[in-house]
């Protein structure tokens, strides 16, 4: 008979800053011209494996499933095979994972535009185009003057609003630093962004 390929392993399903992932490492002896085929099966059909066409015969070990899930509310898995020439690996799972509840959040990038007497916060967040209209995402904005530990902070400002903060009374050098936050079951959080700093009403 026929040896099998090395099946891959460390198969995981994870969420990362707003994607939804699968990956594993190759197993134990592949050989160099391996390549891997995805599917995923979701709990509202069961038993029914559904192909992921643009992770069909990859040579990468992960796939980017995040764009075709069938509903973000429901826990989804997937699992991984190795084919090289007519040998084929058996498939291997991944555990359930759902985005809705699952998702982890990348900081926000903060864009800041400084007026006279004012400056203008928004923040723009590593979104796949199938998530962005899902789901009602925000961040938390703090701002404090450099070597402080005081921070004044401006909670759950919707995605696409920006923030306006008066300068008139703030003078140096001044830090910003949001994070992105979203309710599912509670507030979810993502680590706070690289500061951004910036020197306010500086004269001279």
């Amino acid at each position: 008979g026929h040896v099998q390929l090395p099946p891959p392993q460390n198969v995981t399903l994870l969420s990362k800053d707003f994607d939804m992932i699968l990956t594993w490492t190759p197993g134990e002896g592949s050989p160099p011209d391996v390549t891997y085929t995805v599917r995923y099966e979701s709990q509202e059909r069961m038993g029914k494996w559904i192909k992921v066409p643009h992770c069909k015969n990859i040579h990468s070990t992960s796939c980017n499933l995040t764009c075709v899930l069938p509903n973000f509310f429901v826990k989804v898995r997937a699992r991984v095979k190795a084919v090289s020439g007519r040998f084929q690996s058996p498939w291997v799972e991944s555990q359930f994972k759902e985005y809705h509840l699952d998702v982890e959040l990348a900081p926000p990038v903060l864009n800041v535009n400084v007026k006279e007497n004012s400056v203008h916060v928004n923040a723009s967040f590593p979104l796949a185009t199938c998530v962005e209209s899902s789901f009602s995402w925000m961040y938390d904005l703090n701002l404090w003057e450099a070597g402080s530990e005081d921070k004044k902070q401006y909670e759950r400002i919707f995605r696409k609003n920006a923030v306006t903060i008066d300068t008139t009374a703030l003078r140096g050098n001044y830090c910003l630093s949001a994070r992105s936050s979203f309710q599912s079951i509670d507030f979810k959080h993502s680590k706070f962004s690289q500061p951004v700093c910036v020197l306010f009403n500086h004269k001279g």
